[in-house]
């Protein structure tokens, strides 16, 4: 029996691979328990059990078989062993189209809640047209989303499905111990359906996942790569601080602020959560190897890109809009005025997040962001880990405390609602002229088809559009206006980029 196309027991062995749904884990850890089975064995009797499930199905009886009897040899009815499958189904589809759709692409969210993970990538595989996909989200109540952007949505989405990329993710994340958590399960932090259809579709964890619900009480603490001593103080005493409080600190990992950021919450034996860019078996920055290490051992290492992807300039933003929504509050520490931390608040601020800024010398171009956000944004004034403590406080009974959503110019809002995001579906959910997008004045999209191309090696347009995550004729049509900017030349080979 095939499912999206592919022998149903290789999805399974994949995905088993990573942990399996909820249901299926908890099958195995009983299985084991009554069998006398030691417990690092439940894996192993999981997998069996469902590829014993697949193996019926192959043998006449699908997912949405309505046949009865027991689907394992183990037992257990066919009506839990479907839904085991089901479950599986759906893991899978979350996987692939993590890798198919771009981070924060509006339109995939839309038509992943409308419709559920598999029946997406089922219309994908199938290559479903506009009308037919539009049809399918009208009847499930989904009118907002133009049929032009589901269509521009399809032309990007189909270059990068192949299976053999959606099973080699898997088998990477296997390799490096990385779990797959997906909406639903148990662990999944909860804060970050307030991005609404910017949600990630999953995510890819390396640590001891149990430790994802100990981020419920997590402040974010960014700043500038190149960050002063002051900065980097600041960020050790307050990382330590709230550390010793058991609240953990969430980061991106980079040089500077970050870095300082993670390596005082390890040193205070707190929980630390690095968020990456790319996959999480790509440790970036290299130079952060060792201390990215020791988190994916004693923390969390968190990215909603399959492993094997490669960070980009765009990766970086979208990925900032995670740091602040897993958080209770989102504080720079220090930060210039162009600083990619400014990005990290301007989500914090759309989606109702306190925001803090730590004040530096008024002498300091270093701290000029954090002055601005002082200024003009609402944001506390943060000199001490009291002062932060100060701004949990209304978290303390469930609630929601809110601050101004006004754009910061460094690229908030990213959690609007379905009809701000499909105004901006086309370019998959972002702005188009959004200035936390922007490098050198350039719009999103070209960011994206940028950091795309190389300086050296020639590629063709449709190698970048499925690098970038484009369609091939907008690609085109931005390939041309890069050209008359003087960002990229085409020669006999390909398209390369201009060195800055």
């Amino acid at each position: 029996m095939t499912l999206f196309s592919l022998d149903e027991s290789v999805v399974i062995e994949a995905v088993m691979a990573l942990g399996g749904p909820p249901s299926a884990r908890a099958s195995a850890r009983a299985a084991a328990a009554g069998n006398g089975s030691p417990a690092d064995e439940s894996r192993d009797n999981e997998s069996a059990g469902v590829r014993s499930a697949a193996g019926a199905s192959a043998s006449g009886r699908s997912l949405d078989s309505e046949s009865g009897g027991d689907l394992s040899a183990g037992g257990g009815s066919a009506g839990a062993r479907r839904g085991e499958l089901d479950a599986i189904a759906e893991r899978f589809a979350r996987a692939t189209l993590s890798g198919v759709a771009e981070p924060g692409d509006v339109v995939a969210g839309i038509v992943v809640r409308a419709l559920g993970a598999t029946a997406a990538l089922t219309a994908l595989v199938e290559r479903h047209d506009r009308d037919r996909v539009v049809a399918a989200l009208a009847a499930a109540g989904v009118e907002e989303v133009p049929p032009d952007a589901v269509a521009q949505a399809l032309e990007r989405w189909m270059p990068r499905l192949t299976s053999s990329a959606a099973l080699m993710s898997l088998r990477l994340a296997a390799r490096c111990g990385a779990q797959l958590v997906v909406p639903g399960d148990d662990d999944w932090p909860a804060p970050l359906a307030d991005l609404g259809e910017h949600e990630p579709l999953a995510l890819w964890v390396r640590g001891d996942r149990g430790r994802l619900g100990r981020l419920t009480q997590s402040v974010a603490l960014v700043g500038a790569r190149a960050a002063t001593g002051y900065g980097e103080h600041v960020a050790m005493e307050l990382s330590a601080g709230l550390s010793d409080r058991a609240v953990a600190i969430v980061s991106g990992a980079a040089y500077g602020i970050d870095g300082m950021a993670h390596r005082a919450a390890l040193a205070s034996s707190g929980l630390t959560a690095a968020f990456l860019a790319g996959g999480v078996d790509r440790f970036y920055p290299s130079g952060h190897d060792g201390l990215l290490t020791r988190i994916a051992r004693e923390g969390l290492i968190i990215s909603e890109l399959p492993c094997g992807s490669p960070p980009t300039k765009w990766r970086f933003l979208q990925r900032n809009r995670l740091i602040a929504a897993v958080s209770q509050a989102t504080v720079v520490v220090e930060a210039g005025s162009r600083s990619g931390s400014l990005n990290t608040a301007g989500h914090a601020a759309s989606i109702g997040r306190p925001l803090g800024a730590v004040p530096g010398p008024v002498t300091s171009v270093s701290s000029a962001g954090c002055h601005r956000l002082l200024r003009e944004y609402d944001a506390e004034c943060v000199t001490s880990t009291d002062d932060i403590l100060t701004m949990l406080a209304p978290f303390g009974d469930g609630g929601t405390h809110r601050i101004s959503a006004t754009e910061t110019g460094a690229g908030a809002g990213a959690g609007a609602g379905a009809a701000a995001g499909a105004g901006a579906a086309a370019n998959g959910g972002a702005d188009n002229r959004r200035r936390g997008g922007r490098a050198a004045g350039r719009s999103a999209e070209e960011v994206r088809v940028l950091d795309a191309m190389s300086v050296r090696a020639p590629r063709s347009p449709s190698d970048i559009a499925r690098r970038a995550g484009l369609g091939v004729d907008s690609t085109r049509a931005l390939l041309g206006v890069l050209a008359l900017n003087r960002g990229a030349t085409e020669t006999e080979r390909g398209w390369t980029k201009m060195e800055a």
